[in-house]
């Protein structure tokens, strides 16, 4: 299972081709245009999700509501596009028009890919790299990870997520019931944390940084319920579960950290108070009596929730910018301004679901097969039951 995005903030449309979808998946434009709105919300957005709306067209690999195994094919607009069509069009301009063509970049904004990779691909106007380099391109990234947890949801797993922490304000009562109850409380926050008393520290935070035309960062964390004793593997470093899952978080724009479970705590305490003591009933087979390892050893899932989290840092775009170098002159300069959030935290939980989702989806395919929808199942069965009596 794999899929590769194409598209700019300001192109005319986000794309992302998916393949190795089993076939008779249910799969509805709805699944996907929930997700999508999921991630256009969250306090501290900017007025570009004033634009845009996010809707999806699922143009190939889908009929009459389940996929068929071909290649799907996912696109989502950009509306803002009408009034960037002479600035990103894609046929060569007039002999002189170029100087009418407004909002070259010239003026790299520190903590983002501009000057790096204007050096690497040898241009002169940033604007091509600024574009394909945007957060916008995660838009479809969320709609391969909605494609993903309807897999996951089909075989009886879910995934949840929330914010921990947003400009230094802490959640201190994250406890939950059940993944239905972390969803619900999440998704009735406007920063997505299961704190009440933090969110509205949060939101405060992020207002005085937009006040002050500056950016803050945060943590999100994700848990997955559900997954069965042994995706991954031990035997290769490519293949363990654990470490994908940390480079796909580390994939997200703006995320500079990842911890599974108790993640660095673990470097404070002695092996006793880190390690999961094993159980073993009937019933439920082999499980732990903590979770301090995120359900992961030996980069293999070992029944319990997978825990994931998440370090963001502040959006690079300042509207009070840092000192920059404009690469013409070399001169001196406040770096440029492009149209920014003051703080993406809560939508970057949406975004790290749905990476993680994506990765769990293709260890699961890997492990039981990827063709048809009742086969992947009766293969899960049939190993959660020999794992039950192991």
């Amino acid at each position: 299972m794999r899929y590769l995005t194409a598209g700019e903030s300001h192109g005319p449309q986000l794309t992302t081709i998916i393949e190795g979808i089993p076939a008779q998946l249910e799969l509805l434009a709805e699944d996907v245009n929930t997700e999508l709105k999921r991630r256009q919300g969250g306090y501290g957005r900017g007025r570009r999700m004033q634009i845009e709306k996010d809707q999806v067209q699922i143009t190939s690999g889908v009929r009459h509501g389940k996929t068929t195994g071909a290649p799907i094919a996912l696109v989502v607009e950009n509306k803002d596009w009408t009034h960037w069509t002479k600035v990103m069009g894609a046929e060569p301009l007039p002999e002189g028009a170029e100087k009418e063509v407004k909002r070259k970049i010239s003026r790299p904004r520190p903590g983002h890919a501009d000057l790096n990779g204007a050096i690497k691909y040898g241009h002169r106007d940033m604007r091509n790299v600024l574009e394909r380099s945007s957060a916008r391109e995660t838009t479809v990234r969320v709609a391969a990870g909605a494609v993903a947890k309807k897999i996951l949801s089909t075989f009886g797993m879910k995934v949840g997520g929330h914010v921990l922490e947003i400009g230094g304000v802490k959640a201190q009562h994250t406890q939950y019931q059940s993944i239905e109850d972390l969803q619900e409380r999440s998704e009735a926050s406007p920063v997505r944390c299961l704190d009440e008393e933090a969110s509205t520290a949060m939101m405060n935070k992020i207002d005085e940084a937009k006040q002050a035309g500056d950016s803050i960062g945060g943590i999100v964390e994700v848990v997955v319920t559900g997954a069965p004793i042994g995706l991954g593997s031990h035997v290769q470093y490519d293949r363990k579960l654990d470490a994908k899952l940390a480079a796909a978080i580390m994939s997200i724009n703006a995320f500079k950290g990842v911890e599974i479970g108790i993640g660095f705590e673990a470097a404070s305490k002695p092996g006793s108070e880190v390690h999961d003591e094993i159980t073993w009933n009937e019933e439920k087979g082999y499980s732990r009596k903590t979770n301090h390892l995120g359900g992961f050893e030996g980069g293999m899932t070992n029944g319990m929730p997978i825990v994931v989290r998440g370090v963001m840092k502040p959006i690079p775009t300042l509207y009070k910018p840092l000192q920059s170098i404009d690469i013409e002159s070399k001169e001196p300069f406040a770096a440029s301004i492009e149209r920014s959030d003051s703080c993406a935290v809560p939508a970057a939980s949406v975004v790290a679901e749905a990476v993680v989702a994506w990765e769990v989806a293709k260890a699961l395919l890997e492990t039981f097969g990827s063709d048809q929808v009742d086969v992947i199942k009766d293969n899960i069965e049939k190993h959660n039951d020999a794992a039950r009596k192991f």
